[in-house]
């Protein structure tokens, strides 16, 4: 009783150095994890104040309400039209990676190259947790948000499956174990077990995300629903590593799919209640987390280590910048062939800098068997690379998006998006309560009462809007949009209810969709759309 009590009261005391955290950095563009991290470092000193961190932890309790939380939110269509960079970088970018970090840690450390490998692994996935936080609060473009974070989506499974890989076969080495041909013969089977492990996680993930995405559309009560992602989010991760493939994949494939077939059938009450139940629950858990990464650093041991760490961090940087650079130099040439946006220079550099290491790497370092020779130092440089990169290049984000001019959202912008988000959502409350009252769900005398109310917040929001346009003219162009934009939605949910009803047949449908996304994706990506003109020709 009294150790359920301490881990209680432990708990607590850990929300509450996260919340007073929060309040600090309100008004600062300082990431927040990064100032869980230092909070963490700082409550080192005081010993009630402890959790030990474990690989269990990490990825059984908190990678996949993260992973899930992120991959609900992300669109098929921002998806699709970002996919090529997105799975260059996720995929060949994660082998790039474990290579160069491999041989430039075996070669400045005087480590086994199979080591080496094993380190290059765990690093290479990223943790865009600061950085998108960031993003959002300073008005980045979408498109470079999606990137970053589905990036770090697909590369921490593809990570975390390259290194039980290639620890497998760094076991067997170091022991001295089996004949070279028999390693070769390992290498042929792990690379067969590496695609296995990772298409029948997404496999299984998408399998589950389709059932509970069939099932929520039967279902009309929040709570009931809520509960299903959280089983369909923790589910899909235990099933898949009971079967022994990829949980991570697994979670990001059936958060995707949830959200972008389950969502759609959810009542605005549940979508509501959904969204702000998982933006509560991945605060939690990055809040725990952060403050669990920096209490567990042992400064003492990283300073004694300050040589191996130096050389672990530029293999890392030198590593993504070549993965970078590199990979969106080639994917660039491509687009030039036929698809529609190549990755300009400041997006590379951002995506370069923005390559923070943080959960997974910790909990691949923490999960490092006790036979494993060089585990120690692993471990250490391990920390050593994922407290640069939070403190580093977290901290300096903000000011490299300022630089490369891809902050858009100056005062002026972000008043107008104020005045005109009000007036649509009294709008859509007003269309809301008159679907009730046709109905019959209310009365006509409420409906009255409420419509007055109601349409007198709206002339108040359109009048409020208008006076800000007068004043600004240069925002005519982001109402223009707007309009365009609530247009092509408007058009897209009716070719969805014609196909409903039979009205259209599918290859209709999705060739109309196709036309009214491509509109979508104008305006999302270059601030207009050619759509009117599409129609025209």
């Amino acid at each position: 009783m009294e150790q359920f009590l301490s881990t209680e009261a432990l708990i607590i005391e850990l929300l509450l150095v996260a919340s007073l955290v929060a309040i600090a950095v309100r008004r600062i563009r300082v990431p927040y994890t990064v100032a869980l991290v230092v909070a963490g470092l700082f409550s080192t000193f005081q010993q009630s104040l402890h959790l030990q961190l474990t690989p269990e932890l990490i990825l059984v309790l908190f990678v996949p309400p993260l992973v899930f939380e992120a991959a609900l939110h992300l669109g098929i269509r921002h998806l699709r039209e970002n996919l090529l960079p997105i799975l260059v970088l996720a995929i060949p970018g994660v082998l790039l990676t474990t290579i160069i970090v491999g041989v430039i840690v075996s070669f400045g450390t005087q480590l086994p190259l199979i080591s080496a490998l094993v380190f290059g692994a765990l690093v290479a996935a990223t943790d865009p947790v600061a950085v998108v936080a960031l993003f959002r609060a300073m008005g980045a473009p979408k498109s470079l948000t999606v990137i970053v974070e589905s990036e770090s989506l697909f590369n921490d499974g593809i990570a975390i499956v390259l290194f039980n890989l290639l620890l497998a076969l760094a076991l067997p080495a170091i022991l001295e174990i089996g004949t070279p041909n028999q390693h070769s013969n390992d290498l042929i089977s792990g690379t067969i077990e590496f695609l296995r492990v990772s298409i029948f996680g997404i496999g299984i993930g998408a399998g589950l995300g389709w059932a509970a995405a069939w099932l929520i559309g039967r279902i009309d009560d929040y709570l009931i629903e809520t509960t299903l992602t959280i089983v369909l989010a923790f589910g899909a991760y235990l099933v898949a590593e009971q079967l022994h493939v990829s949980g991570v994949l697994a979670v990001v494939a059936a958060g995707i799919i949830c959200g972008n077939f389950g969502l759609g059938r959810m009542s605005p009450t549940t979508q509501i209640a959904l969204f702000g139940f998982w933006e509560y629950l991945a605060f939690i858990a990055n809040s725990l987390l952060f403050l669990l990464i920096g209490q567990d650093v042992n400064i003492p041991q990283l300073l004694a280590n300050s040589g191996p760490i130096a050389i672990a961090i530029v293999a890392v940087l030198a590593s993504r910048a070549l993965a970078v650079y590199g990979l969106t130099w080639l994917t660039n040439l491509w687009k030039r062939k036929g698809a529609k946006d190549a990755l300009s220079r400041p997006y590379q550099h951002v995506l370069f800098w923005g390559g923070l290491r943080g959960a997974i790497s910790l909990a691949l370092a923490l999960s490092l068997p006790v036979a494993f020779a060089d585990r120690e130092i692993l471990r250490v440089m391990t920390f050593g690379v994922v407290l640069f990169t939070l403190l580093v290049q977290g901290t300096t984000m903000s000011g490299l998006l300022g630089r490369l001019g891809l902050i858009h959202q100056d005062d002026i912008t972000l008043e107008y998006e104020r005045r005109h988000g009000q007036l649509l959502a009294v709008r859509a409350a007003r269309e809301r309560v008159e679907q009730l009252a046709g109905s019959g769900l209310i009365s006509a005398t409420a409906w009255e009462q409420i419509a007055i109310e109601l349409d007198d917040q709206i002339q108040t929001a359109l009048h409020a809007q208008r006076e800000w346009l007068q004043r600004y003219p240069a925002l005519r162009s982001e109402e223009r949009n707007d309009a365009w934009r609530e247009g092509l939605r408007a058009q897209r949910a009716m070719l969805h209810t014609l196909m409903s009803n039979g009205v259209i047949s599918e290859p209709i449908y999705q060739e109309l969709v196709a036309k009214v996304d491509r509109g979508l994706a104008e305006i999302e990506y270059h601030g207009s759309s050619q759509y009117s003109t599409d129609q025209d020709a």
